[in-house]
């Protein structure tokens, strides 16, 4: 009901945050919160392409973000989940009509086209699509091909020989139980990668991140580079059904999450919920506690459009009649957060700048 009433709101009213501005409490390591491109410059090009990466990267985004799901031959690629129908034109090619299947994937009944029922060349063929076309058109579909994790390591080797801050990469590894399950891990093909383009250590600029647990504790037992446990505001790990992210976000459950991890990625409505009117509440106590674990936390996901911003506090609407990213970001900021994720770096990255020098 929450979720349905907020929906409702924000396609009836210009979004905004008019919340005061609050100085911002210190980040874990006293440096500046970083700015995560989520899934690339997603709110402008299509979401997980060299060119959504290539733009977050000329916008000055510290991360760019590819969430991995393997082909039939084993080869890591970028999509938000194996199953590809809501973000390439798979189900428009007569010549893979009959790959649509069902699968059960973290409990869950799937229908569609998924990755490892297809060879890296065959995914090649086809041509990434907006997966919010209602929201942010369709004018760059069928531009651009699925990108291999190989190829925007590369991207960032060439855009990082002359920098002197290099732009790191935030990887996601999707359904990595459903994955191993069928004889695809993650793990060997990720750290050969990691491992082959130079990413070492716990300062390497990287930090991988998942959903489930086991596969990040499968990770550190091979790896010292830098963990994150994702968090939602309901449900828990698909590889542990005993436990709920609301137990892991609790003091005790953060100090079981930093035998292991570096730190976490919730859903932001964990750091700030939403009132039932759809405006920001009151923060809660995570990144305090995560903090006292020794946890960073890098809330997800910050996006322009009025359907995903707050409504205004006390029913004020921005002048301009749209809602106001910026005044959201500056009181999360304000909790300590370390960083975030955004579809929209160009917005995003002077909101933290701004926010973070109060």
């Amino acid at each position: 009901m929450r979720r349905w009433c907020a929906a409702v709101l924000a396609l009836l009213l210009p979004a905004g945050c008019a919340a005061e501005p609050m100085a911002a409490v210190p980040t874990l390591d006293g440096q500046p919160p970083i700015v995560i491109a989520h899934r690339g410059a997603s709110g402008e090009r299509p979401e997980h392409t060299l060119a959504s990466y290539e733009l977050a990267i000329e916008q000055g985004a510290d991360f760019i973000e590819p969430d991995l799901v393997l082909t039939k031959d084993g080869v890591l690629v970028a999509r938000h989940e194996n199953e590809i129908s809501e973000t390439t034109d798979v189900a428009d090619r007569p010549e893979f009509a009959d790959r649509k299947a069902t699968r059960r994937i973290d409990g869950k009944e799937v229908t569609g086209w998924f990755t490892e029922d297809f060879t890296l060349a065959e995914l090649k063929t086809l041509r990434a699509k907006e997966r919010i076309p209602r929201l942010r058109g369709t004018a760059n579909d069928g531009k651009f091909e699925v990108p291999t994790f190989e190829e925007i390591l590369d991207l960032l080797a060439r855009v990082n020989m002359e920098r002197e801050h290099p732009v790191g990469v935030y990887p996601e590894t999707k359904h990595p139980g459903y994955f191993a399950a069928i004889g695809l891990p993650h793990e060997a093909p990720l750290l050969a990668l990691l491992e082959k383009y130079g990413y070492r250590g716990r300062k390497a600029p990287v930090f991988i991140q998942s959903f489930e647990v086991g596969n990040l504790k499968a990770i550190r037992a091979k790896s010292d580079l830098p963990l994150i446990q994702l968090m939602d505001d309901e449900g828990g790990p698909a590889d542990d059904p005993r436990t709920s992210y609301a137990a892991m976000a609790t003091p005790t459950g953060l100090k079981a999450v930093a035998a292991y991890a570096d730190g976490i990625g919730p859903n932001k409505a964990m750091v700030i919920p939403r009132g039932m009117l759809g405006t920001l509440g009151d923060p809660t106590s995570l990144v305090r506690d995560a903090h006292a674990a020794g946890l960073k936390v890098h809330p997800w996901t910050f996006r322009r459009e009025n359907y995903f911003l707050p409504l205004a506090d006390k029913g004020g609407l921005n002048p301009a009649g749209r809602g106001d990213l910026a005044a959201e970001i500056a009181a999360y900021l304000a909790t300590g957060i370390d960083g975030l994720f955004s579809d929209n770096p160009r917005e995003a990255i002077p909101a933290v700048k701004e926010g973070a020098s109060r």
